[in-house]
């Protein structure tokens, strides 16, 4: 248990965050964890107000979930959070989105991987039949190897225009 501390602890130094940030982030973590078990499960994701109608917590959860175990720890939270940081990188905060629609992490986004993100996203708004046509037609814009998927240089490709990264920034 010692050593998993010890490397808890180098990890949290090799984060864009400052010591009062990582405090400040820690004390909002303790009142996230209702059951003070030490570590956030879904639910206590979705007893915050602003996200319970997010159709995206449960993905964004299972990407900062990076040792799969269904809850998210301390380390967890704040390394997801990093990505998002103001001194993070443009690169790091589209490797967070892309983790979003990457369901199986193997570096591509698959038709169906796309569809079922974006069905999150829509839900009863577009017929399956509209959702597969705006799927189909962006995987052709973006696929430009035309191996059928989006790698991130395609990804990173496709967003360049939009204001993503404003939107992936969070200021502590």
């Amino acid at each position: 248990m010692g050593n998993q501390l010890a490397k808890d602890q180098e990890d949290l130094r090799n984060l864009n965050f400052t010591e009062e940030e990582l405090q400040k982030l820690y004390k909002n973590f303790n009142k996230l964890d209702k059951d003070k078990s030490g570590a956030l499960e879904p639910q206590e994701f979705f007893d915050i107000p602003e996200l319970t109608n997010n159709p995206l917590v449960k993905r964004v959860i299972e990407v900062l979930d990076r040792n799969n175990d269904g809850s998210i720890s301390f380390l967890e939270f704040v390394q997801g959070l990093n990505s998002l940081s103001a001194s993070s990188s443009h690169q790091e905060k589209l490797r967070f989105a892309f983790q979003i629609y990457d369901i199986n992490n193997d570096g591509y986004i698959s038709n169906g991987e796309l569809f079922n993100v974006l069905k999150m996203m829509v839900g009863n708004n577009l017929t399956e039949v509209q959702l597969q046509q705006l799927v189909d037609r962006t995987i052709i814009k973006a696929d430009k190897d035309r191996d059928g998927k989006i790698s991130f240089e395609e990804f990173q490709d496709m967003v360049q225009d939009l204001d993503v990264i404003e939107k992936l920034t969070i200021n502590c």
